[in-house]
């Protein structure tokens, strides 16, 4: 009864925050700091992000940080994305997760953001030619995951965020809250919850807001000032459910291994309700089909209101929205708990050449 009163006051707490901080596309482009709306997951990414409720490991860091609970043992990954092929951009991660106890878990996250050289341009170079430079758009996360029962799992994510340019930067702190809960036999039915990018404004500084000027022959240094911008908050409300194919075989039949058997062949769907406080809201859905969790085929469907993935779609608010697909595989590491995984999503986009994504694991 103490856990589903827990759980009944988080869902009511996610509930007012969707609420208090729900906006609409009018609010287009007044959100800043995107890179957090960037999944660095394969895994996920070619689900397109439907997998809210059943994610796990450290890929669930970002998506929804409760999935974190599920990590056996200690999990290294890595993870890059070509994002927006053709634009130049680069996306990595690395990820790291470690069980503390029968029922913690620890998760750190570090992405960065790459541009490549760009150049230098001026009111009187306007095409360039006073050198280049390289923006750096990094953020760290450091999570946390508990198992409170054998059916509610929760988490939280504090993330700082740091963007700086030519002669300015700025700075910002980010939190992100998760819930999960799963039910049935063999925990078919899985229900998530996870409320992102939560925090104070951020405001650019620095010299780049600097500039000299002569007035009367001397000459003065004003400073302009820098309008701040909110985090691009984000509500994830997401269910699951496991289809189990064929009947599981055990070498024991005994009652205990027949309860934790489970068949070769596993296909799970995923819904989920994207809430996009600076944008059109989505619904998402996915398949994932599982081989003895071995090899893993993966797609998905984002739906915005009001948009459609069409080359002359003037109405998009949204670098991500229809088809997604990807695969993954995980190579036996000696144990059944250890393994190699290596996944890929590709996300086409109306503009550009699409997204490819690319992770490797290794579970310990």
């Amino acid at each position: 009864m103490r856990y589903k009163n827990y759980i009944s006051y988080c869902v009511g707490l996610f509930l007012i925050s969707a609420f208090a901080y729900a906006g609409n596309q009018d609010r287009v482009g007044e959100a800043g700091a995107s890179e957090l709306k960037i999944n660095p997951w394969a895994s996920s990414s070619g689900l397109a992000g439907a997998n809210s409720a059943s994610i796990v490991g450290i890929d669930a860091a970002y998506l929804n940080v409760a999935g974190l609970a599920f990590t056996n043992s200690t999990e290294v990954a890595f993870g890059y994305k070509d994002w927006l092929s053709g634009s130049g951009i680069g996306f990595s991660t690395l990820g790291l997760g470690q069980r503390v106890g029968e029922s913690s878990v620890f998760g750190l996250t570090i992405s960065a953001m790459t541009f490549g050289q760009i150049d230098i341009t001026t009111v009187n170079l306007p095409d360039g030619g006073a050198g280049t430079y390289s923006p750096t758009f990094l953020n760290i996360g450091l999570s946390y995951a508990k198992a409170f029962s054998n059916s509610i799992y929760g988490g939280i994510t504090l993330r700082s965020v740091s963007e700086q340019i030519a002669n300015s930067s700025a700075s910002g702190l980010s939190l992100d809250v998760g819930i999960r809960y799963v039910t049935g036999k063999f925990d078919k039915t899985k229900f998530g919850i996870s409320l992102k990018n939560i925090g104070p404004k951020m405001k650019f500084s620095g010299d780049g807001f600097s500039e000299k000027v002569i007035f009367n022959d001397i000459e003065y240094t004003l400073k302009q000032r820098s309008q701040g911008f909110e985090l691009p908050a984000l509500l994830n409300i997401g269910i699951a459910h496991d289809f189990h194919l064929g009947t599981a075989i055990v070498k024991d039949s005994t009652k205990k291994d027949s309860e934790k058997a489970k068949p070769a062949n596993i296909l799970t769907a995923n819904l989920n309700f994207l809430s996009n406080s600076f944008g059109k809201d989505q619904v998402i859905a996915g398949l994932e089909y599982a081989y003895k969790n071995i090899f893993k085929l993966r797609v998905g469907y984002a739906y915005e209101n009001g948009s459609s993935f069409d080359q002359n779609a003037s109405d998009l608010t949204n670098a991500y929205m229809g088809p997604a697909g990807g695969i993954g595989f995980n190579i036996p590491l000696g144990k059944a708990d250890r393994y190699l995984g290596i996944d890929y999503a590709f996300r086409p986009t109306v503009r550009f050449s699409g997204t490819h994504s690319a992770s490797l694991r290794i579970n310990l």
